[in-house]
C-alpha cells in the first residue's frame, strides 16, 4: 500500500523549495502525492504561482484561499488562524499518511498546527536554522511539532537534535531547492526567457550585466519597510549604467510598505530606463536570473542558499538574515544607501565566488522521497 504524502505549497518560495521533491514523490512506486495550494500562490498580485505549478504537470487536490488583505501584523495572525481552519478540513478529506511543510513562514505554522491536532505525522523541511527575526520562533516551534525533520545543513541537524528531537528522525540531505540548480540549464539569453512576463519598466537584455534586487519586509521592524526599501533603491539608482531587475516582496506583514516604496520610486524615477520590475518568475527562470546576476541585493534567503551554491556575489541588507549560515559570497550592509552602494561595488569587483555546498549537493528531493517511503510513520 502506497503512503499518501500531502505537500502544502503556500508561497512562490515554497514551490521552488519542494518542486523536485514533488517530482520524486510523484514518480516513486511506494508513494502517492497529494498537493494543496493556498495563500499567496493563488493571488495575482503575488504572481499566481499556482499557474506555474499546473504548467509543470502537477494537479492540486485542493486550492485554499486564506490570506487576509492588509499584510500587517493583525492580518498575518488572522491568516494563520484561517489557514488552520481551512487546512484542517482539507486534511480530514484527503486523509494523508504524512504532511510536508517547509521552513518558517506563517503559512507553515498553520500547516503544522492543523496536521498535529489531527494526529497526522508532520514532516518539516529546513528546520534548525537561525536567521535573526520572528522566523526563528516560528521555525523552532514547528520543529517541536514535527515528527520527522529533513534539514539543509550539518549545523541545522545538530540544533534540531539539541532541541530534544531523536537523532534517527533528523535527516540531512541538503535543501531541495539546490536540485533545480543541478538539473536545469542555468544559462540565460533573450531567447531562453521568452515566457517571462515583463512587468513594467524597460525590457531586460538578459545578455548584458544586471543587478538583481529582492527585499522582503522584516516583521520585527514592522512600520520601517518603506524607509528600508528606499535606501536600497537609491543605492541601485547610483549604478546608472547597469540594468536593475527588481522583484516584488513576499506577503509577510509589512509587504504593503515595501510595495508602496517600490511603486513610488518607480513613478518618481520613470526616466531611469535601467529599472525593470517583476512580480514573479518560475523556479527555473528565477534560478537563471540569480545565477547570471552581476550582484544580488536585498534580504532573500535564496541569496545565501542558492547564491552560495552558485557563487553569486550578494549584499544582504539589514538584519533579516543576519544570523543565518552563509558562504563567502555574502557581505552585509545596513539600511543606508551609501553603505549598500559601496558593498555592491566591492562585490562586483570581486566577481564570482567558488561554489559552496553548505546547503546540499542538489540530490535532496530523491533522497527525501526514498526516506519517506521506508520510515516508520508513527507519531513521536
Amino acid at each position: 500500500m502506497t503512503k499518501k504524502i500531502c505537500i502544502v505549497v503556500a508561497s512562490r518560495a515554497n514551490y521552488g523549495r519542494v518542486k523536485y521533491l514533488m517530482k520524486a514523490i510523484k514518480a516513486h512506486p511506494d508513494l502517492s502525492l497529494q498537493i494543496i495550494v493556498g495563500a499567496s500562490t493563488l493571488l495575482e498580485r503575488f504572481g499566481k504561482a499556482v499557474e506555474v505549478i499546473k504548467q509543470d504537470g502537477f494537479k492540486p487536490d485542493r486550492s485554499i484561499h486564506y490570506v487576509i488583505e492588509g499584510e500587517n501584523l493583525v492580518t498575518q495572525a488572522k491568516s494563520t488562524g484561517m489557514g488552520i481552519v481551512e487546512l484542517s478540513t482539507a486534511f480530514q478529506d484527503l486523509e494523508p499518511d504524512m504532511v510536508v511543510t517547509v521552513a518558517d513562514r506563517f503559512e507553515t505554522m498553520a500547516t503544522a498546527i492543523a496536521a498535529s491536532y489531527l494526529n497526522i505525522p508532520l514532516i518539516h523541511l529546513q528546520g534548525g536554522e537561525i536567521s535573526g527575526n520572528i522566523d526563528d520562533r516560528v521555525r523552532h516551534a514547528i520543529t517541536k511539532l514535527a515528527d520527522y525533520h529533513f534539514v539543509a545543513t550539518r549545523l541545522s541537524r545538530e540544533r534540531v537534535i539539541s532541541m530534544g528531537e531523536s537523532p534517527e528522525r533528523v535527516y540531512n540531505f541538503g535543501c531541495p531547492a539546490m536540485d533545480i540548480l543541478t538539473n536545469e540549464n542555468l544559462s540565460i539569453s533573450n531567447d531562453t526567457m521568452p515566457t517571462t512576463p515583463r512587468g513594467v519598466g524597460k525590457p531586460v537584455n538578459w545578455e548584458r550585466p544586471y543587478i538583481l534586487m529582492l527585499q522582503h519586509p522584516v516583521t520585527t521592524s514592522y512600520g520601517q519597510g518603506f524607509a528600508q526599501i528606499n535606501e536600497t533603491l537609491e543605492a541601485l539608482k547610483s549604478f546608472s549604467n547597469l540594468q536593475k531587475v527588481v522583484l516584488w516582496p513576499n506577503p509577510d506583514a509589512g509587504s504593503d510598505e515595501i510595495s508602496k516604496g517600490i511603486r513610488q520610486f518607480r513613478e518618481k524615477n520613470s526616466k531611469d530606463i535601467n529599472f525593470s520590475f517583476f512580480i514573479n518568475f518560475s523556479p527555473e527562470n528565477y534560478a537563471r536570473v540569480l545565477n547570471n546576476a552581476a550582484c544580488a541585493v536585498g534580504n532573500s534567503s535564496s541569496f545565501l542558499r542558492e547564491g552560495a551554491f552558485l557563487g553569486v556575489p550578494a549584499v544582504i541588507v539589514g538584519d533579516r538574515q543576519r544570523n543565518r549560515e552563509h558562504g563567502l559570497n555574502i557581505c552585509f550592509a545596513d539600511y543606508d544607501a551609501a553603505c549598500i552602494a559601496k558593498k555592491i561595488q566591492e562585490q562586483m569587483t570581486i566577481g564570482r565566488y567558488p561554489q559552496d555546498h553548505t546547503f546540499g549537493n542538489g540530490q535532496a528531493g530523491q533522497q527525501i522521497a526514498d526516506a519517506l517511503a521506508v520510515i516508520d510513520i508513527k507519531l513521536k
